[in-house]
């Protein structure tokens, strides 16, 4: 029997989680979604009865923001059902519920962190839907539910912003990046080690159930990111030009602003993320050999 179930073990932070868990000793399972559809609560309670976890983390996610404008009830059945079905079945079980969400819960108009319990606000499909599933965990699992929101993640295991900038870098002359939306780069191995640790803590009764903010410490803009990014590939930053979101129009708005306060963690015992530079520099490594392969130089 296993202690930890991984839904969506198939996607970049799924990847990460299973390797944080086997190196912390943990028992574990990963489903990826064609061995799991979090949507059909027969399956889902086949898992849990045959792998018994006590913690079930939701790593399954539609995660396609400009298509779920046109999909939205495509959209909501991952991101809002999916979540229900799983909270039910461990609602039954007795397991601890870790459900990931998203930064597009909120408008993304503040001039201030977003706190934990910050109304939400989302302006888009795919915040809706995300919002729908924080509600499900949190209303049917009041004791054993947990929300972890985070927003521009980045890893090895998946197509991923920094990965895109390594590949324009080798091909490109300059690239123009809007300035004008602020955030907090997130390494999914960074995010991977908090939700051990907070499944770790659910377990132990020292972490109250409900939302935590897990993103990077500090704040920059996408410009500024694919700057730094240069700069660890040792190319010239200045061939990185700033333009507005203006220049990029998508179907669905993006967020001017998504920087997430970190207020629980402390409470729970756990240190909140580290700042995104130095997160962004230990992970470089896999991320250029991911992008470029076993025989990339390490700049």
């Amino acid at each position: 029997m296993s202690s930890w179930l991984v839904t969506g073990a198939g996607g970049m932070l799924g990847q990460d989680l299973l390797a944080r868990l086997a190196a912390a000793g943990e028992d574990a399972v990963g489903l990826d979604r064609t061995a799991l559809d979090i949507t059909d609560p027969a399956s889902v309670r086949a898992a849990l009865a045959e792998h018994g976890p006590a913690v079930v983390v939701n790593c399954a996610a539609w995660t396609a923001v400009d298509d779920a404008e046109a999909k939205e009830d495509e959209a909501l059945a991952v991101n809002g059902t999916g979540p229900r079905v799983l909270a039910e079945a461990c609602a039954a079980s007795g397991a601890v519920l870790v459900q990931v969400s998203t930064d597009y819960v909120f408008a993304g108009d503040a001039s201030a962190p977003y706190g934990e319990d910050t109304p939400p606000a989302p302006r888009g499909a795919y915040g809706r839907t995300k919002l729908a599933g924080e509600r499900a965990v949190l209303d049917t699992l009041p004791e054993r539910g947990y929300v972890v929101r985070t927003a521009w993640l980045y890893g090895a295991g998946g197509g991923n912003f920094v990965r895109t900038m390594i590949k324009l870098e080798g091909v490109k002359d300059t690239l123009d990046v809007v300035d004008d939306q602020r955030g907090q780069p997130t390494w999914t191995g960074d995010l991977a080690d908090r939700l051990v640790r907070l499944g770790r803590a659910a377990l132990d009764g020292t972490a109250a159930p409900g939302i935590y903010h897990g993103t990077s410490g500090g704040e920059t803009t996408w410009f500024s990111f694919t700057r730094e990014i240069f700069r660890l590939l040792g190319a010239d930053p200045e061939r990185v030009r700033p333009t507005t979101s203006e220049a990029f129009v998508r179907p669905a708005p993006r967020p001017a602003y998504s920087v997430l306060g970190h207020e629980r963690w402390r409470a729970a015992g756990i240190e909140p993320i580290r700042d995104w530079r130095a997160a962004l520099q230990e992970a470089f490594p896999a991320l250029l050999k991911a992008e470029r392969g076993a025989g990339a130089p390490t700049a």
